[in-house]
């Protein structure tokens, strides 16, 4: 089947999370992605866990492989004269270059939008810092991390009685900016395509993060209220929560959102309580209690046969997953949801496909994460019309490296 962005090619400088997955986004979708490395200054994720067998090494990290899937890698220092002039050359045949440096990074190296734009007019140059490309903040050097602190989604997570707990992962890193990138790339790409004209893309990932807090925003805009941390609980309906059930760190969701739904959590587990329980009002001011009732009767269920069962009674719930739950979801399964790649250094390998399936394209992964300047001589020798002297010349003197 035909890939979408198929004749798509990408110059891409960026690395670690947020970057990587925006550029990985375009690959799978068959765009012709080159991540420019080096050896001299590995991406980040190249040496993160987890790795393969347990065994370090630039090649082994599966959150490298997840968030680089369908790329090809080309190992260039633009620091020297002949590898940024080789940079150059790539850019002036490509559709879109990429970063997600600070402000400033691009232009030191030589490879600024306006320095650029001298070499492909209709270069869209993307860029996503962590504040912008201006204002009194926009040398500011950030992370996933430092992104939900700031944007207050710390503040918002966890239990009320204990500090910040965080989201157990780099929340913005995953979701709201490479979203958010990819439409605004793609908008530029359709742009560039009607008119021929480039676009300087000034993405500040703080922005990305905020939009998914619209409704806490909105609570302290209109009414002065911030809001904190609650843990599992939702100020307008109890219960809902998470409660235990039999097996080894075994848990079940809960959510009860109507009258009628409470009296059926009633009935399936035979909850004892006051009349006012059937109403709100009575059970957000009971919570607590009601809370304490509903794990000491789920701790005798399997969380998978709780939640058909209580489903099956108008019941919203759901057993907690875990990795090896998620692996072996029928669901999943049935969408071929994972990719099987073999990976030259790890060998066979799963990746996830994308979320969404077309009815007459592809959209999975097509090769599993490159090895480290894998394709830099397929790279020189199609691209740049370099013969093999020529790059092990290049290669000895460090410039392809």
């Amino acid at each position: 089947m035909r890939t979408l962005l198929a004749g798509v090619h990408v110059i891409d400088f960026s690395w670690i999370g947020a970057g990587s997955y925006t550029t990985k986004i375009l690959a799978d979708l068959g765009a012709d992605v080159i991540k420019i490395e080096s050896s001299q200054r590995l991406d980040t994720l190249r040496m993160t866990k987890p790795f393969k067998d347990g065994k370090p090494g630039v090649n082994r990290s599966g959150y490298f492989a997840d968030r680089n899937s369908s790329k090809r890698s080309i190992t260039l220092n633009v620091k020297d004269e002949r590898g940024l002039g080789l940079a150059k050359r790539l850019i002036a045949n490509a559709h879109l270059v990429t970063n997600n440096f600070t402000p400033g990074v691009m232009e030191t190296l030589g490879l600024g939008y306006e320095a650029l734009k001298a070499v492909n007019p209709k270069i869209v140059f993307a860029s996503m810092s962590m504040q912008g490309a201006a204002g009194p903040e926009m040398k500011d050097l950030g992370y996933g991390l430092t992104i939900a602190a700031l944007t207050g989604l710390f503040n918002m997570t966890g239990l009320p009685d204990r500090e910040p707990a965080g989201t157990g992962t780099n929340y913005p890193d995953h979701i709201p900016n490479p979203a958010h990138a990819a439409f605004s790339i793609l908008a530029a790409l359709r742009h560039q395509r009607r008119t021929g004209e480039g676009q300087f893309i000034d993405l500040a990932q703080m922005e990305p993060t905020l939009a998914m807090m619209g409704p806490s925003l909105m609570n302290y805009f209109v009414n002065g209220v911030i809001d904190g941390r609650q843990g599992n609980w939702r100020p307008e309906s109890a219960p809902g929560g998470v409660y235990p059930c039999s097996g080894l760190d075994r848990w079940i969701a809960i959510e009860v959102c109507s009258d009628d739904q409470w009296l059926a959590l009633s009935r399936v587990l035979e909850l004892p309580g006051p009349v006012e329980w059937n109403t709100v009002r009575g059970r957000l001011h009971d919570r607590a209690m009601i809370d304490a009732e509903i794990s000491a009767r789920t701790v005798s269920y399997g969380a998978i046969e709780l939640a058909k069962i209580l489903q099956d009674n108008g019941v919203p719930a759901g057993a907690v997953s875990d990795a090896h739950d998620i692996m072996h979801d029928p669901q999943l399964s049935h969408r071929g949801h994972w990719v099987r790649l073999d990976h030259p250094e790890m060998g066979p390998s799963t990746y996830n496909s994308a979320p969404y399936r077309y009815s007459d394209a592809h959209s999975a992964p097509t090769l599993p994460a490159p090895l480290l300047g894998q394709h830099t001589r397929d790279v020189c020798k199609e691209l740049l019309g370099l013969g093999d002297a020529e790059i092990d010349e290049l290669s000895g003197a460090g410039v392809l490296s």
